[in-house]
């Protein structure tokens, strides 16, 4: 239940405190489970920088800035930019390997090895540059970030993820090498608002996203199954609550927030 309840509750918190400090052991919580993600290849090619509000150099913190919703960047007291090591890509046949001897795949340990040196890795080196367009490096990027922010949220803490249009200058300020891309920059820290945040997002109906066997058959939804994850707490109440309104009216003046935050 706690698990549904995480997953539930995994909204954007966009309002939280500037001025709490995140313990640095939440954070490593979340970078260990971003780690355990699975990877395509097992090439773990999904890294952090960590830019601590606190302790960053003001030209760090100018690089993450943008105009849009730049406010959130400014006042969260951690911003995690994720990004993604192609580098990592070249490592591959090592990577794959290490599956093997650590036992994880491959029945007979030297016929599989043997397997990745004639086929497997050659196969993979001559496709890389089509593999590096097809978006699997970037999702099973984002596999890892979902993972930490689960585990965020059972920490207590409030995540939102923004896109940034400074990746140049972002590398830049954090050293990050020619072969690194950005993903996202997570705002993190303790939220503002409670933790019902408005209530649940509205999203596409289910028969709409999904289907069965064919794009045209939409999967079929069971109610039990609703009624179930509505008890366990994944599905809650829609936005907006009652009472968001005056919540947003008072964040607005605690956090001094623009009119369009």
């Amino acid at each position: 239940m706690e698990l549904y309840d995480a997953i539930g509750s995994r909204r954007s918190y966009r309002f939280l405190q500037p001025d709490k400090p995140v313990e640095q052991k939440k954070i490593q919580k979340m970078l260990e489970a971003a780690r355990l993600a699975s990877f395509w290849g097992n090439v773990c090619a999904l890294r952090a920088v960590v830019v601590d509000k606190f302790t960053a150099t003001p030209e760090q913190k100018e690089a993450l800035f943008a105009l849009v919703q730049g406010w959130q960047l400014q006042r969260a007291p951690v911003v995690i930019v994720w990004w993604l090591d192609w580098q990592a890509l070249e490592e591959q046949g090592d990577r794959l390997k290490e599956l093997v001897r650590c036992r994880a795949t491959g029945v007979d340990e030297e016929a599989a090895i043997e397997h990745l040196d004639t086929q497997l890795i050659p196969f993979f080196e001559a496709v890389r540059p089509h593999i590096m367009t097809t978006g699997l490096t970037e999702f099973d990027c984002g596999q890892g970030v979902a993972q930490a922010t689960l585990v965020a949220m059972q920490e207590g803490l409030g995540c939102c993820c923004l896109g940034t249009p400074n990746e140049d200058k972002i590398k830049a300020a954090l050293g990050l090498p020619d072969s690194g891309k950005v993903i996202v920059l997570q705002c993190v820290g303790y939220p503002a608002e409670g933790k019902e945040a408005g209530g649940q997002r509205p999203r596409l109906p289910f028969e709409r996203m999904y289907a069965l066997n064919s794009s045209d058959t939409p999967f079929p939804r069971d109610a039990k199954v609703v009624e179930e994850l509505e008890e366990t707490r994944m599905l809650q109440t829609p936005s907006p609550l009652p009472d968001r309104e005056a919540e947003l009216q008072r964040l607005k003046k605690e956090l001094d927030l623009p009119d369009d935050a």
